[in-house]
């Protein structure tokens, strides 16, 4: 049997137990990419012996095999499934979050704070802290990235079992767990390496399978233009197809958010806290196998970056011109039988993809929940063993020691991540969870570490008090608008905001508050010596120069290439 579409037409009754079935060249397709990936992991494992060997793979990735993982890290089941529910939910407004809240991000981190973290030879972003301000600060940012990443791994397993129970009608509680253990698996046996080797394969995966609903849906819609009319006609009441036009006002989009949350609070805020303090892509960069190549890394990252919405913001938009009646949330969805947000990209694969396009596309699902994961458990691994286990609990072990511990708490964060995975079931759209998240984690995390790297008289008692506050009031915002719905009038300046603008707001004001505590508490007290700061903030660092290399080897030149793109691009679609 090839595809079995049940009920495309969404508001028919009663709603189907699954969209297709596979065909056994479909299973073929999946079975050759599952022993492909294991087969990895059984062959890299003979090279992980040392603890850079697993949580660094080495310290000698290229930076085109750094870049393209450090990307790939990112694009998991969550990127696929989220930002497709999320571009069926706000429109082309989510498209946002893959250019003006990335792009500036990643090449601030290749050019301005890469240098730092790669010649301090540190294994983390909270190892950093450590140099720069001491053990309390290390503390609280390993166990907040510890806990944020658990739950941030849930997400991905929730994604893929949504995947197997829309398209092929698995019990979602059976997929949650077969797919947790196989990733468990392939981690555990090649660590860094293995993952960042896996990436790069499900990188050119994800864009093989996903580019063809892409590809199908604009033909069938007759090109952008035909989609645009097809939308305009679907919800006439509603802008979901510019970038910019409608954010001089609340109310003018579908998000309710104004232009100042989308650039100060994801442009400013969100993007540069993930980017360049988010271990979880990092860690990618830091196995690069020089600074050159480190600084890089990014570059090449964001140059793909500008491209991802073109195979997960389109499959949303499509849905709008295609898919009749609208959507639900989540809870709507289960309370009514029908379809959610998050089920918009397999319903167009259910659409679009026939024997063996499906058993790719599917593939490609796949691929993006173990990029994903997979990241998600190497940086868990990480943080825990270095930043947590290693400083607090065991400070003196063999280094093969810490090597098994992390091949144990890989095991220990998927089975933490599997009760996570039903957290995700409570929030609308999968990527309002994630943002919510990163409000708490990282907005307050990119204030303490830009600080620390650029400012010399920040003080580890700044430092330390600085995200703990941040921290702590992103947190008691969010607590205040669930106990007093009014509040988001104060919190998202309007009472018209969705979920998403809410998390952009939130993020702004927590980094204001860590900024703003960090600086008054490093001003009375006492700062470290400038010979404690070599290699970790400006002005006592002696960085390596590339003035001898030609222009197009510099990484600063292909910064500038990818900036003019990513303007030309926000005015085509503006």
């Amino acid at each position: 049997m090839s595809i079995h579409l049940i009920a495309l037409s969404l508001g028919d009754a009663p709603v189907p137990t699954r969209l297709l079935a596979l065909a056994p060249v479909d299973m073929i397709i999946i079975a050759l990419y599952f022993a492909m990936v294991l087969g990895i992991g059984f062959y890299l494992k003979r090279y992980t012996k040392t603890g850079d060997d697993f949580f660094l793979a080495g310290r000698e990735m290229t930076a085109w095999v750094a870049g393209l993982s450090f990307l790939a890290a990112n694009l998991g089941a969550l990127e696929l499934m989220g930002w497709a529910a999320a571009a069926y939910q706000y429109g082309i407004l989510a498209t946002h979050w893959y250019w003006i809240g990335a792009i500036p991000a990643m090449l601030f981190l290749g050019i301005v704070m890469m240098p730092f973290y790669y010649i301090s030879k540190t294994h983390s972003v909270p190892g950093y802290l450590k140099l720069r301000f001491g053990e309390p600060s290390r503390v609280l940012s390993a166990v907040s990235f510890g806990f944020m990443t658990v739950l941030m791994s849930g997400i991905n397993m929730y994604s893929m079992a949504l995947v197997m129970k829309v398209v092929l009608g698995w019990d979602i509680n059976f997929s949650i767990w077969v797919s947790s253990i196989t990733v468990a698996v392939y981690v555990c046996l090649g660590g860094l390496l293995s993952a960042i080797f896996n990436e790069v394969l499900q990188f050119v995966l994800i864009w093989m399978g996903a580019l063809l609903i892409s590809i199908i849906g604009l033909i069938e819609t007759g090109g952008w233009s035909g989609m645009v009319a097809r939308i305009h006609t679907n919800f006439p009441g509603g802008d979901y197809t510019h970038l910019w036009r409608t954010m001089g006002s609340f109310t003018d989009n579908p998000m309710g958010i104004h232009w100042t949350g989308i650039v100060l609070g994801l442009g400013a805020v969100l993007s540069f806290g993930y980017w360049t303090t988010d271990f979880l892509v990092v860690q990618r960069v830091l196995a690069a196998k020089d600074l050159r190549a480190a600084k890089l890394a990014p570059i090449i990252g964001a140059g793909f970056k500008m491209m991802v919405p073109f195979i997960v913001i389109l499959p949303g938009l499509l849905g709008l011109a295609l898919l009749q009646p609208k959507l639900m949330g989540e809870a709507q969805a289960v309370a009514t039988g029908g379809h959610s947000y998050n089920e918009v990209l397999p319903l167009m694969l259910a659409r679009y993809c026939g024997p063996g396009l499906l058993g790719l596309g599917v593939t490609a699902l796949i691929a993006g929940f173990m990029s994903g994961m997979a990241g998600n458990v190497s940086a868990f691994a990480t943080v825990w063993t270095y930043d947590i286990y290693k400083a607090l609990i065991r400070k003196d072990a063999t280094d093969a020691h810490y090597v098994s511990m992390g091949r144990w708490c890989t095991i220990l964060g998927v089975l933490v991540s599997i009760g996570t995975a039903y957290l995700v079931m409570q929030f609308l759209s999968i990527m309002d969870y994630v943002q919510a998240l990163f409000s708490f984690f990282i907005a307050p995390l990119f204030g303490t570490v830009v600080l620390g790297m650029l400012w010399k008289r920040c003080s580890p008692a700044g430092g330390f008090w600085g995200l703990l506050a941040g921290t702590l009031s992103s947190i008691g915002m969010w607590a205040w608008v669930k106990l007093d719905p009014a509040a988001l009038k104060y919190i998202a300046l309007s009472s018209n905001a969705r979920d998403m603008a809410e998390n952009m707001y939130r993020a702004l004001w927590s980094w204001i508050v860590c900024v703003l505590v960090t600086v008054a508490v490093s001003l009375v007290t006492k700062p470290k010596p400038e010979s404690e700061l070599t290699n970790l903030v400006y002005g006592c660092t002696d960085i390596p120069g590339e003035g001898h290399l030609p222009m197009h080897q510099r990484p600063m030149f292909w910064a500038v290439v990818v900036a003019l793109c990513f303007v030309v691009l926000n005015v085509i679609f503006w």
